[in-house]
């Protein structure tokens, strides 16, 4: 298989991007199966870039030829010509999680069948462009994994949203 997992519009601002003497970390969990959290930062592959209205602004590879892998890649994207033009992102992954829930070894070629390299890339291109007449979606396969974006609040604090509410919660309980 060429791309063995995947993430879609994760937020810019949920991922941890690291302090002094803490490294980052891009963690997500498994849509569809059990939770278990994956740091994806080592990840070679491709990523997409968007903007508040979800417009593709960017696409860009990761971890070829010695390249910086996706972390390193994004977390340049936040200082360079595109830092303010983008909020979320997308990756596809060559690499597979283990049975300890970490990224395996290095990619360095793939045996894969052309119709899977090719169903691949067309839904590369499907769920990072959505165009508005493919309706089905892209055909990754049953064995290529979807993550959803882990949001680590100890590092990155609250969401807006938990904010908010505990800020409401204070509010209530001062008025009785």
């Amino acid at each position: 298989m060429l791309i063995q997992n995947y993430g879609l519009l994760w937020r810019r601002d949920d991922v941890f991007w690291g302090k002094p003497k803490v490294a980052g970390h891009l963690k997500g969990y498994p849509a569809r199966s059990a939770f278990h959290v994956v740091d994806f930062r080592e990840q070679q592959g491709v990523y997409c870039l968007y903007d508040d209205n979800f417009k593709l602004v960017y696409v860009c590879q990761a971890g070829a030829n010695d390249n910086q892998r996706l972390f390193l890649r994004l977390r340049q994207h936040k200082v360079d010509a595109l830092a303010d033009r983008w909020t979320r992102f997308s990756w596809y992954g060559m690499r597979w999680v283990t049975n300890t829930h970490r990224l395996a070894k290095e990619v360095l070629r793939t045996q894969t069948k052309p119709a899977d390299i090719l169903n691949h890339v067309e839904a590369i291109l499907i769920s990072a462009a959505e165009p508005p007449h493919n309706r089905q979606g892209g055909r990754f396969g049953d064995e290529v994994v979807q993550y959803l974006q882990y949001r680590d609040e100890e590092q990155v604090g609250p969401d807006q949203f938990h904010m908010i509410r505990e800020i409401w919660k204070m509010h209530v309980k001062d008025a009785s």
